[in-house]
């Protein structure tokens, strides 16, 4: 395979001269960069449209976007970086290239809804209404901003030989993202790597959450509850797909992927707070009839 190639052989597809990005005015632009702003933009507006569908105006949406945005990107890069602290640490300033990928979706979506909840705050607006709008918009931007890793050639899973299975130039991929097994499967003058197209698996995931959610919204019961719902579909999938991709951020001393504590953290979180929110809902419609 030519280095810029990529290929997903039962498919039959043959990709040729996939670019990592253009130039503009002798200014490079990353095609991760780009999808992920792309995603980012569909997400706000569809946030905002769910808003307008149920009588109220995008505003907030767009407000808490100007702030959640920045800092949901500070929050994915922190994340990184501290759970890939030995790979920065000999050069500091590298921190602050995201051109090469390096960003968790788990230290964004920290990062946003610290940051949304302090903006709630402030402006007085209810933060598991918003939510529930935010939430629809995550997983359709996520879904997007995942076809990133597919431009960088990162977020692969192990030696895959099922339909989905995704070849890559190994000149191609980081050295680091080529695990023992994985280069165990590797035949004698192979130059390429065959794996499990995670970041199509988890794109998919997310359309198909979003379905789900778009689908309900209107059914809600409680306020808050799309916002539950994400938090936990999203989880339940990063689970499986965490435990077969090669590039797992681990707890320091460890070998326990982070991404899955986290995912189960946020399934717990999800249900404990459904289920008080669902309570509080159910008191608030008692004391107002």
């Amino acid at each position: 395979m030519d280095v810029k190639d990529i290929a997903f052989p039962y498919l039959g597809i043959y990709l040729h001269d996939v670019p990592q990005g253009f130039s503009i005015f002798g200014f490079w632009i990353a095609l991760y960069g780009v999808t992920i702003a792309i995603g980012m933009l569909l997400g706000v507006m569809l946030a905002g449209y769910d808003r307008r569908s149920r009588g109220m105006t995008d505003t907030a949406v767009w407000d808490a976007a100007m702030i959640g945005i920045p800092c949901g990107i500070i929050g994915a890069r922190i994340y990184y970086v501290i759970f890939s602290w030995d790979y920065y640490k000999d050069d500091l300033l590298s921190v602050f290239n995201l051109r090469q990928g390096g960003l968790a979706i788990y230290g964004g979506i920290i990062g946003a809804i610290v940051s949304l909840y302090i903006y709630c705050v402030v402006k007085k607006e209810n933060f598991f209404e918003l939510w529930d709008s935010i939430a629809l918009g995550f997983p359709l931007g996520q879904a997007i901003g995942r076809w990133g890793n597919f431009f960088n050639r990162e977020v692969f899973g192990g030696y895959c030989d099922n339909i989905l299975a995704m070849r890559l130039p190994i000149e191609a991929v980081r050295a680091r993202d080529i695990s023992e097994a994985l280069a165990a499967t590797i035949a004698e003058g192979q130059d390429y790597i065959q794996v499990h197209p995670t970041f199509l698996y988890e794109s998919l995931w997310n359309l198909g959450v979003l379905l789900v959610l778009f689908l309900y919204r209107k059914h809600k019961r409680f306020s808050g509850e799309i916002f539950c719902m994400y938090l936990a579909g999203y989880a339940i999938g990063r689970i499986w797909i965490e435990a077969i991709r090669t590039d797992q951020l681990y707890l320091p001393g460890t070998t326990i992927p982070v991404s899955i504590v986290v995912a189960v953290g946020m399934i717990l979180i999800s249900v404990i707070m459904g289920i008080i929110l669902k309570k509080k809902g159910k008191t608030q419609d008692i004391v107002s009839g």
